[in-house]
């Protein structure tokens, strides 16, 4: 590890863990599980604080719902040991893209390639 990344560390959060979080995690951490996004799942020794440490970019909408629940202690079991019920009408969880090229953007949007014409408003011209 570098001095630059050793320093990005010591003094950011949401490039991953920080030192303390390491440290903390070293110390009382029991891992519970990996997501699909490589996000990794602890808790204490007697279940009174739960963690994520982030696969890159610490952005709460990269976790799934299933360990959300988890995290927020809506239920006791992780997904790894109870796997969640999903309905078949149900999309697969997607971090929230806004500000990233892949964000939504209707017809008529300027950030659109070959933006449709708009047709929900009649421009104003002087007499």
């Amino acid at each position: 590890m570098g001095i630059l990344s050793f320093l990005n560390r010591v003094v950011t959060w949401w490039n991953g863990q920080t030192i303390g979080t390491q440290i903390f995690t070293w110390r009382h951490g029991v891992k519970v599980g990996e997501d699909e996004s490589g996000n990794i799942f602890y808790r204490n020794g007697d279940d009174t604080k739960r963690w994520v440490v982030y696969n890159g970019e610490a952005e709460a909408s990269r976790v799934a719902p299933d360990w959300h629940g988890w995290l927020h202690y809506t239920w006791d079991e992780p997904p790894t040991e109870r796997p969640v019920a999903h309905k078949p009408w149900e999309k697969p969880h997607q971090e929230n893209l806004t500000g990233t090229p892949q964000a939504y953007a209707p017809a008529g949007s300027i950030r659109r390639v070959n933006p449709e014409p708009r047709r929900d408003y009649e421009p104003w011209t002087p007499e």
